[in-house]
């Protein structure tokens, strides 16, 4: 049999969301419409052909029409490549991890350190959620502690001390909430990074690669360049939330989701970031190769428009963009 059909290597088992269980029962016809022509002399080509041609249609159907709330989801995907994905594929080997806010503990929510792309270096910094019950736990669910703040502003500063550009990648359900979080001061370690990032004097190029949720998204996306996946999102509060504080219930998730414009397509539409990286067919966990090499070509591409910026103008122009949020004319 002389079909074939284009795979992606994937370590874990595909999961699916509720609205692609259509795509799911299609990419089990085909499966076994290929064991068929593998293990018997029947010739299933033209029929492969056909289930192949129809799973194609359904999936550009489905994710062409999602709604805010599928984004979410999609967002929140098992199977999506995380920040240390998005590491150890782009610096591979040249990654050095960085630990410790000098002041408390090393927070393993939030991760960071340094690593080249071709030859130009980089300190790269995000969240990092887990893959299972025990490395959930052990990343706190992507929720950095202010000592995870304080560890990226250290970073950062490093960084700028060197003169070496910063990438920040952003996926966090939001800033841990706990009481001892509180008492060692979440606000302000937030409000710190924010401020010293608006003038750091190094490019800062920040990509939400999952989600962005509030003042935990913010410590680290103050950028010069920012950008989102396309199956992202990014808000002041998560749908959830949202729905229980103004329905009193998270059954509203979808309608909070709609009103809260918080879609790669929404935020680009509201100029509060600067373009949108496209995800394969499917989602980024779909094909996680194209995937990096899409965010590589990003930030190299933001890199090479912010690198012969004096000091003063890359300045000047990240308080001038943040400046002009907000602002509109009825």
């Amino acid at each position: 049999m002389q079909f074939r059909i284009k795979q992606t290597k994937r370590t874990d088992p595909m999961e699916y969301l509720d609205f692609e269980l259509p795509i799911k029962e299609l990419e089990e016809q085909l499966d076994k419409c290929l064991v068929i022509g593998q293990e018997s002399d029947v010739d299933v080509t033209n029929t492969c052909k056909q289930i192949n041609k129809k799973l194609i249609e359904t999936k550009k159907t489905i994710y062409k029409n999602l709604t805010a709330w599928q984004r979410v989801q999609l967002s929140r995907h098992p199977n999506r490549p995380y920040t240390l994905d998005h590491i150890n594929a782009l610096f591979g080997e040249t990654y050095l991890e960085l630990h410790g806010d000098r002041g408390f503990k090393d927070d393993k929510a939030m991760i960071g350190g340094l690593g080249k792309i071709g030859g130009q270096s980089f300190m790269i910094i995000g969240q990092q959620k887990g893959y299972n019950t025990k490395t959930r736990q052990y990343r706190n669910f992507g929720m950095a502690n202010p000592e995870g703040y304080r560890k990226a502003l250290r970073l950062m500063k490093m960084a700028e001390k060197f003169g070496i550009p910063v990438v920040t990648l952003i996926d966090t359900p939001g800033a841990y909430p706990g009481l001892e979080a509180e008492e060692r001061g979440q606000g302000e370690a937030i409000a710190r990074n924010i401020f010293e990032m608006v003038r750091l004097q190094v490019p800062i190029i920040t990509i939400i690669v999952g989600e962005g949720a509030s003042g935990g998204a913010l410590g680290i996306g103050v950028g010069d360049r920012v950008y989102m996946l396309e199956n992202t999102w990014y808000s002041v509060i998560s749908p959830e939330s949202c729905s229980s504080i103004l329905w009193k219930s998270w059954e509203y998730k979808e309608q909070a989701a709609e009103a809260l414009k918080l879609t790669s397509a929404d935020m680009k539409k509201q100029k509060l970031i600067d373009d949108i990286i496209p995800e394969p067919l499917g989602g980024a966990h779909y094909d996680r190769a194209t995937t990096f090499k899409t965010v590589e070509q990003y930030i190299l591409k933001a890199y090479d428009e912010l690198k012969d910026l004096s000091t003063a103008d890359l300045i000047a122009q990240r308080m001038d963009k943040y400046t002009k949020m907000g602002e509109f004319k009825e």
